[in-house]
């Protein structure tokens, strides 16, 4: 069997070419399409605490990630790639790194970063603790 890659995908254009760039350079590989949810990026507004303001972000942030994985599947189809999606809700770092642990992924690749300026600064590089986190080959692409 081929390698299994996860190209974990946020919508940024980083993470999009990281996919481009994935399949052009491994075609003969399965790929995994990974969107991590961040319950963080709920807030902390007052609607926030709310069970039902937070159960409608949370779908909310769920059909995102469908159609953007729909999306890049129907883009990584037009290059005859190999495509499973999935989509879980955590840390994006732990999230991507616990994954490849546990689904048998051979190699990452993602985007140098999804965030910019001051955010990026804040947050810390998702990027970053992959590289130093993961038992599998990373590769970052800018």
């Amino acid at each position: 069997m081929g390698k299994r890659i996860l190209v974990p995908v946020d919508g940024s254009e980083q993470s999009r070419e990281a996919c481009d760039f994935a399949m052009q350079e491994h075609p003969q590989a399965e790929f995994v399409l990974l969107h991590v949810i961040n319950p963080t990026e709920a807030g902390y507004s007052a609607g926030a605490s709310f069970p039902a303001a937070s159960e409608e972000w949370y779908e909310h942030a769920k059909e995102d990630a469908e159609e953007l994985l729909e999306e890049l599947e129907a883009e990584g189809r037009d290059l005859d790639a190999a495509i499973t999606t999935d989509t879980v809700v955590g840390k994006p770092a732990r999230a991507i790194v616990e994954y490849a642990a546990e689904h048998d992924i051979d190699r990452i690749v993602m985007g140098s970063h999804g965030r910019s300026g001051v955010t990026r600064i804040l947050l810390g590089s998702v990027a970053e603790n992959v590289v130093r986190n993961a038992t599998v080959p990373v590769t970052v692409a800018r």
